[in-house]
């Protein structure tokens, strides 16, 4: 393997392993277990808001620096998100108890899967002597997520947007990231499925970048990107 790569980054969610079924789906289906009149098109209806909402966001840096109070920002957070999603496609008087139901769902690992590549990749990698970060604008129940799906103890370090104050695609996070290996930009691989925050926020950071392109839909476009992780290795030794 090219001893000029000594830490490869990956995005988390999306990346590393995904939601079981889609995120759109599991809000609708406890919204109407707490008082939601589902109609046709409801599932359509909320992946569209769900990505306004993310769009008109701010992104989640918070000044907080006590544990305590950064869990409440990131919770505050999501539950302006989630309000303006049903604000548009339609309020329930039990929308608060929803909230919180499904705020505690995501936080499960059993409401994630692994990816089948992920785990024999990151060994593989891990053997030939490559560290392994994260860098992900998910909010602190990302550990228990890793914890539950078993990744922990393969990953070397976790660097997300609520504790580094910083978000992708902002240079800021990857610096701080690259900080904890003490390696240069260019002795840092990483890896995501979002060409803004991951492909061109890296780049612009001086790391190498690929995208993850799962579903193939960047072909074409001269972005480096993978179809599954199983592919990174050649990547990195074509380096």
């Amino acid at each position: 393997m090219s001893r000029s790569i000594r830490v490869v980054f990956f995005d988390a969610a999306n990346t590393l392993f995904h939601v079981e079924g889609s995120v759109a789906e599991i809000y609708l289906r406890h919204a109407v277990t707490f008082g939601f009149s589902q109609a046709t098109g409801s599932l359509a209806s909320i992946e569209q808001a769900f990505s306004r909402a993310f769009r008109e966001a701010p992104p989640p840096i918070f000044a907080a620096t006590d544990p305590v109070q950064i869990k409440q920002s990131e919770r505050l957070w999501w539950f302006d998100i989630v309000h303006h999603v049903f604000y548009r496609v339609g309020m329930f008087e039990r929308f608060d108890q929803f909230f919180e139901r499904v705020f505690q769902v995501f936080e499960d690992p059993a409401s994630w899967r692994l990816f089948p590549e992920t785990v024999a990749v990151l060994t593989q990698l891990r053997a030939e002597g490559v560290e392994l970060g994260i860098i992900s604008n998910f909010d602190s129940r990302l550990f228990s997520v890793m914890r539950g799906l078993g990744i922990e103890q393969l990953i070397d370090t976790v660097t997300i947007s609520s504790l580094a104050q910083a978000a992708k695609p902002a240079p800021k996070i990857f610096q701080l990231a690259l900080e904890k290996h003490a390696v240069d930009p260019d002795e840092a691989m990483h890896v995501g499925d979002s060409l803004r925050d991951d492909v061109e926020g890296a780049a612009k950071a001086g790391l190498h970048a690929v995208l993850l392109d799962r579903e193939d839909r960047q072909q074409g476009t001269g972005v480096r990107s993978i179809r599954t992780l199983d592919e990174l290795l050649p990547r990195i030794d074509q380096l």
